[in-house]
């Protein structure tokens, strides 16, 4: 059994689970309220990235049960912002997303010697920032 480099690891893959968690039930529910005649493709989107919120949460709680951890049945609160264009929902994928971008960063830095987690976790990094990039390029008007 692996252990972790710093006790601050598990508590951040902890976290890091429960927010992937809550983009599961984020990105469900905003696929669900999309309306209007992009319907489709947005749907779509949203629902690829609840799948890879499953598959981040996935890759975690694998990470936290090798390091002797127990991943909680808790997800990261989702509140219901009864807001549901387009423009109001991407903004507050930015947030998400730049929170997960963050918890990542600082799994990246807690990581010391553990080659495997700080590859993980540089992996993850990268794939959400390119989610912050897909996510600010939607909102821009085309010119």
């Amino acid at each position: 059994m692996s252990q972790p480099p710093d006790p601050k690891v598990l508590e951040v893959l902890e976290e890091i689970f429960q927010e992937e968690m809550g983009g599961v039930i984020r990105y469900l529910h905003y696929s669900f309220m999309i309306m209007g005649h992009n319907r489709i493709p947005i749907q779509k989107w949203f629902r690829d990235q609840a799948q890879e919120s499953m598959q981040h949460a996935i890759l975690v709680g694998e990470k936290i049960t090798s390091y002797g951890g127990h991943p909680t049945l808790k997800a990261a609160d989702v509140p219901e912002t009864n807001s549901h264009e387009i423009d109001k929902i991407l903004d507050e994928c930015i947030a998400f997303e730049g929170h997960g971008l963050q918890l990542y960063q600082k799994l990246v830095s807690l990581a010391g010697n553990d080659i495997a987690l700080e590859e993980l976790a540089r992996q993850l990094v990268r794939e959400e920032t390119e989610h912050l990039d897909e996510v600010k390029k939607m909102l821009r008007r085309a010119k």
